[in-house]
């Protein structure tokens, strides 16, 4: 991606332009400066500054430009006029950039295709992994708490690790809700952060021999060891037959006992957070036969049955590169 901000000389908003820009991004932005009304003809210049990502004025008025070297101002999101757009502004421009733009929750997580449910839930997820440098840095600092206590932290905590302001932490917390990154509690606190979850489910998952945590689903639950980097130990159990489940990743390398199992991937309908309407029908089957068992006695979940290998491969492609490095967890 390219950022480039084109600027008349001595202009009093290039300031906040930039300073704008490096509170929601690490990509460098680069100015050039224009003197002549040619020149920003040329290069769609509506006015002093103008922000190009991509070459493109993601602030433009109609197709057509107003080209010239006069001054530039903006409206929030209040109708006020700015020198420059709100870092939310600035946010929501990236990401339409990136092809990351969030959609209305009610088109987050739903019904798919049978055939396309595991991409659908890679799309899903991978439209909610934070850009902006704060909520990524919050975000791994949310899953680095629950690989090592088990636990989400608080507001305090997060205020200590990131050195952001205890406001801009709840700031901070709530877009990562509204993104369907996390899920907070009416009290505001963590609940789940994929793959993890703050309350008991079916799916235990043994980081290590040090610590057991809690999984989302059984797919959220296999993607835990690459995202760590560490051996895991899976116990769930069929929701069909009750039989357990138990999965060993060991050096990178997973055992499934028994040999048979196989994983469902599905969605409900009416759409939603991946919590309400997804991770319920995202489980592990000692076989293809309660798989199918389950699929048709929930004829209206649309979805798809994996082999192992499959489901590995997609926990992989939604937890792999979420933390950064080797993923190792600061204790």
């Amino acid at each position: 991606m390219t950022i480039e901000v084109i600027h008349v000389p001595d202009c009093p908003n290039l300031s906040p332009m930039l300073q704008r820009l490096r509170e929601v991004t690490e990509i460098p932005a680069s100015t050039h400066e224009v003197s002549t009304e040619a020149e920003a003809a040329t290069l769609g210049m509506a006015g002093s500054p103008t922000l190009l990502i991509n070459g493109v004025d993601p602030f433009a008025q109609g197709e057509s430009c107003e080209c010239g070297i006069a001054c530039r101002l903006y409206r929030d999101e209040n109708n006020q006029i700015v020198p420059a757009p709100s870092a939310d502004q600035l946010r929501a421009a990236l990401a339409r950039a990136t092809g990351r733009e969030q959609p209305e929750l009610a088109d987050r997580c739903g019904a798919t295709e049978r055939d396309s449910a595991a991409a659908d839930l890679s799309t899903w997820r991978a439209r909610a992994v934070p850009v902006e440098p704060l909520e990524r840095a919050m975000h791994q600092a949310i899953l680095r708490s629950f690989a090592a206590n088990g636990l989400p932290p608080s507001i305090d905590d997060l205020h200590r690790e990131t050195g952001a302001s205890l406001r801009a932490v709840a700031d901070v917390l709530r877009r990562l809700h509204d993104s369907d990154t996390i899920r907070l509690d009416a009290q505001g606190a963590i609940v789940v952060a994929y793959p993890f979850s703050a309350r008991p489910t079916r799916h235990r998952v043994q980081i290590g021999n040090r610590i057991e945590v809690h999984a989302m689903c059984g797919i959220d639950a296999l993607g835990i060891s690459g995202m760590l980097g560490e051996d895991v130990r899976i116990d769930t159990t069929d929701p069909v037959s009750g039989d357990p489940i138990t999965v060993t990743s060991i050096d990178g390398r997973a055992t499934w006992d028994p040999r048979s199992a196989v994983a469902f991937v599905g969605a409900g309908a009416g759409g939603g957070p991946s919590a309400d309407c997804c991770c319920d029908y995202l489980n592990l089957f000692t076989s293809r036969a309660t798989a199918d068992d389950w699929a048709s006695a929930h004829s209206s979940i649309p979805g798809q049955v994996l082999t192992q290998p499959e489901a590995e491969d997609l926990a992989t492609t939604l937890f792999g590169a979420i933390l950064t490095g080797n993923g190792a967890v600061r204790r």
